[in-house]
């Protein structure tokens, strides 16, 4: 705290510019420190300072009675008046003391405080639209790839009078239903319209569509491979092939475009070729959306989570029932779908873990394992 009482000339001038009362500078230009505080209510009655303001300067009077009452109070507590002045912010003396009502604390000039607004935070999931169209281009790749296989396969298909079906046993226990295949694709395609809406709903559909899209598109890619490198013979002689084109691409090519019109479904009269069996693409859709309607929706759904298991466990068993697909047909789909789902969501929930473990931990005979979800994490971290 300055002491009042040992002000010079110019030091009073800079407190009434600290005070914001510049107009009295001029008329008290020779007032020191201890004039300043003898002021009265008749110095403000003559000239000059009569002239300065019209309120008898009470306001200068009492920011000058606040002057004297910390300068008593220093002088009592110190023991002595022996005064001096602060620097302001700007490097200059000025007056130090309580706050004032002009905005003034300890003789300093408070400053424009500016608080920083942050821009928004960008959202810890961004939806990266562009990434979940290439998962499109993608899973869409694949389907029509898959169409161009079966076509191909179905050329190589053996006649069922020079290779019968294989033995099944579940055919040796459940004679054939006609209408069971209807019934498994009606299933199919009820799952494929809730899981539509239920994506829409979603708050990350964005991600969810990407991660549906890859693991779809790399189960009909897989596919592609099973199905061309083995060719089984038809599962039942009910079976009724459109006759082989025998090279004849062009005719081929009209009927992978009516599987693609037609969804690849029988029920819609687009697949009538033979050979697409191991392993089955309506297992792989019937369990998929299953899974992913399950894993995107709230645990306390219980009664939509059975629901669509019923769907789906109906739709794989009148698959069987329809002896459209071997057995082994749909146990590998089922298996395969479920492992590729369970280990992509694995790797999507711990991804830096995974980084780590094929980094520093692959050695012996788990090194190819890790060398595999080493580069299927990067695939992931880049792309999805």
């Amino acid at each position: 705290m300055n002491k009042a009482a040992s002000w010079s000339e110019e030091e009073v001038s800079l407190w009434l510019t600290d005070q914001g009362l510049q107009e009295f500078s001029e008329p008290l230009r020779n007032y020191d420190g201890p004039a300043l505080l003898n002021l009265t209510t008749d110095d403000f009655k003559r000239s000059p300072l009569s002239r300065v303001t019209s309120d008898s300067g009470h306001l200068l009077l009492e920011k000058i009675e606040t002057l004297k009452i910390e300068h008593h109070i220093d002088v009592h507590k110190n023991g002595q008046a022996d005064g001096h002045m602060v620097l302001n912010h700007n490097g200059n003396a000025g007056s130090a003391g309580k706050a004032h009502r002009n905005g003034v604390v300890n003789g300093f000039h408070k400053e424009l405080v500016q608080i920083p607004i942050p821009e928004p935070a960008s959202p810890r999931f961004p939806p990266e639209w562009g990434k979940t169209a290439v998962a499109l281009v993608y899973a869409l790749c694949c389907f029509v790839l898959t169409t161009v296989i079966i076509s191909v396969v179905h050329e190589r298909v053996p006649p069922k009078e020079a290779s019968p079906p294989l033995p099944d046993k579940f055919f040796d226990f459940f004679d054939r239903v006609e209408w069971a295949f209807t019934i498994c694709e009606i299933n199919g395609m009820i799952l494929m319209v809730l899981w539509i809406i239920q994506l829409s709903l979603l708050k990350h559909k964005s991600i969810v569509g990407r991660r549906f899209f890859f693991i779809v598109g790399t189960l009909y890619l897989y596919r592609c491979i099973t199905m061309y490198i083995t060719t089984l013979p038809v599962p039942g002689m009910h079976f009724k092939c459109s006759p082989k084109l025998y090279g004849d691409w062009e005719s081929q090519m009209r009927r992978v475009m009516k599987m693609i019109a037609g969804g690849g479904l029988t029920i819609t009269g687009s697949h009538n070729m033979c050979g697409d069996y191991l392993y089955s693409g309506h297992t792989v859709m019937l369990t998929l959306t299953c899974l992913f309607m399950k894993e995107y929706s709230p645990r306390r759904f219980w009664w939509y989570h059975w629901g669509c298991w019923a769907l789906s466990a109906i739709g794989l068993f009148c698959i069987l029932l329809a002896h459209d697909h071997y057995t082994i047909d749909v146990v590998v789909a089922y298996f395969i779908t479920t492992r590729l789902f369970w280990w992509y969501h694995t790797m999507a929930n711990q991804q830096v873990r995974l980084f780590v473990l094929a980094q520093h931990t692959c050695h012996n005979f788990h090194s190819e394992l890790c060398v595999n979800l080493f580069y299927f994490n990067l695939l992931h971290l880049h792309l999805f």
